[in-house]
């Protein structure tokens, strides 16, 4: 836990300060004086000061920011209740509206070039995907496992064991690319053609709205064989003498075809779980004794062998087009989701806040670091290129405190051709941070609640 922790700060940081770069950098051609830029919040540990501005690194980990000269004379005209806010060289209220936009859009177009460069140099590198085959089961068909009935699959003529070869014009070769549609459809009917015992049909299907996740859903899981692929230090199956390679062959007496075939078996809580296994050429018994928590849980402490796809080194070209290409595609889906939000999702669980968010950096990096450090960094810095789109767009939407709401009263005074008033302004920042503070208090909330629900 500590690890994955420790991986989601830096993670996250990394993603902030790249946000914070973009606006030192633009401050500094403005004309703007940076007072401080500082890695981390609150109390500052380590500084130093170099050409009127001073570094820092603050004793809170998590992100960081960059103070830009100008507060000093916008408090000072607050308080004397002057309708403007005197010159002074180098403030950020001194220099023309066109550079304040610039320096405020620096830090989302930031965010988004991260993207482009980090996903430009991934497939500049190669990298492999882990996933499962496209042939699925419905979920109704494990009741024990998913309380779930009369889902989209069900209604349009999936069964167990199908093989999804085709949705709409997009050819299927893994259960990723199913994920990948069926994700960004909620409410649009899908044509799916489908391999069923050598035979092709075509069936439609209309994604459900997942309230929980924003996502769409159709009621599919990936049929996944029964062959371990890690078996976790120290955990019951560890202890039990499972390794990588066995075969589960049955549970309790019960025949194990596929994964959810076990986890039947474990979800009606047993206090033995007696496995045969074919390791090898030889078939084995093994007894494991579950752990249970508070929720009925368990972690038997193994993995089932993935489908690994291999992606090529492509060439600088190729690889800034591709990087291009998927930053895009990221951002397109982050614009899509946002109207979701108004379509009934749960917001304090469709919604992730600072915590939550750390939580799943440090997961995806610790997850992908047990498949080796190239393809534990490739997993970290694919999902951060996601939170660093995410991050430009939040900040360009035009909400008062964010750079978007900042640019859109910077036009307004354009427009009107009057400087900007400091009370107008205070009033105009204050209902920004009121939305600022009651964003925070739901997902604060939904990521506590996230936490003690993952034990």
């Amino acid at each position: 836990m500590l690890k994955t922790i420790l991986l989601g700060i830096i993670g996250l940081d990394i993603v902030v300060l790249v946000h914070e770069l973009g606006h030192f950098f633009a401050a500094k051609l403005s004309g703007i004086e940076v007072e401080a830029f500082s890695i981390g919040m609150g109390k500052k540990l380590l500084f130093f000061s170099y050409r009127s501005t001073e570094y820092r690194l603050s004793m809170l980990p998590v992100g960081g920011y960059c103070k830009m000269k100008g507060e000093e004379q916008f408090s000072r005209a607050l308080k004397e209740k002057d309708t403007s806010i005197p010159y002074e060289k180098g403030s950020l209220f001194s220099v023309s509206p066109f550079k304040r936009i610039f320096t405020y859009l620096a830090g989302p177009l930031a965010n988004f070039l991260f993207s482009v460069v980090v996903l430009s140099l991934i497939w500049l590198s190669g990298f492999s995907i882990n996933t499962y085959s496209n042939k699925i089961i419905l979920v109704s068909d494990y009741p024990e496992v998913y309380h779930s009935t009369g889902n989209p699959a069900d209604k349009g003529g999936l069964k167990s064991g199908d093989t999804i070869i085709r949705i709409e014009d997009s050819r299927v070769t893994n259960y990723s690319q199913i994920q990948d549609i069926v994700y960004q459809s909620p409410g649009k009917p899908l044509t799916f053609s489908v391999n069923r015992e050598g035979k092709e049909i075509q069936l439609t299907i209309t994604p459900a709205l997942d309230k929980d996740s924003g996502a769409g859903k159709i009621g599919v899981a990936p049929y996944i064989e029964p062959v371990i692929e890690n078996v976790k230090p120290a955990s019951t199956s560890s202890i039990a003498g499972l390794k990588k390679g066995d075969r589960i062959l049955e549970a309790n007496g019960e025949k194990v075809e596929n994964y959810l075939d076990l986890l039947k078996v474990v979800a009606a809580r047993p206090k033995l779980l007696k496995l045969k296994v074919l390791s090898g050429d030889i078939r084995m018994d093994r007894t494991l004794i579950p752990v249970y928590n508070d929720s009925g849980m368990t972690d038997l402490g193994i993995s089932f062998r993935p489908l690994t796809i291999s992606k090529g080194r492509t060439g600088p070209v190729d690889s800034f087009k591709n990087g291009t290409l998927e930053s895009v595609d990221n951002l397109m889906l982050t614009i899509k989701s946002l109207g979701l939000l108004f379509a009934g999702v749960h917001l304090d669980k469709a919604v992730s806040g600072p915590i939550r968010i750390t939580y799943f950096v440090g997961e995806v990096a610790t997850e992908g670091f047990k498949s080796g450090v190239k393809a534990g960094l490739t997993n970290l810095f694919r999902f951060l290129s996601v939170i660093s789109i995410a991050l430009c767009f939040a900040n360009l939407l035009p909400i008062p405190i964010f750079d978007g709401g900042l640019i859109l009263f910077t036009l307004i005074t354009i427009i009107r051709r009057k400087g900007v008033n400091p009370v107008t302004f205070y009033r105009y920042q204050s209902v920004g941070m009121f939305i600022l503070l009651v964003i925070f208090l739901l997902t604060t909330f939904g990521d506590i609640s996230f936490l003690f629900s993952r034990g």
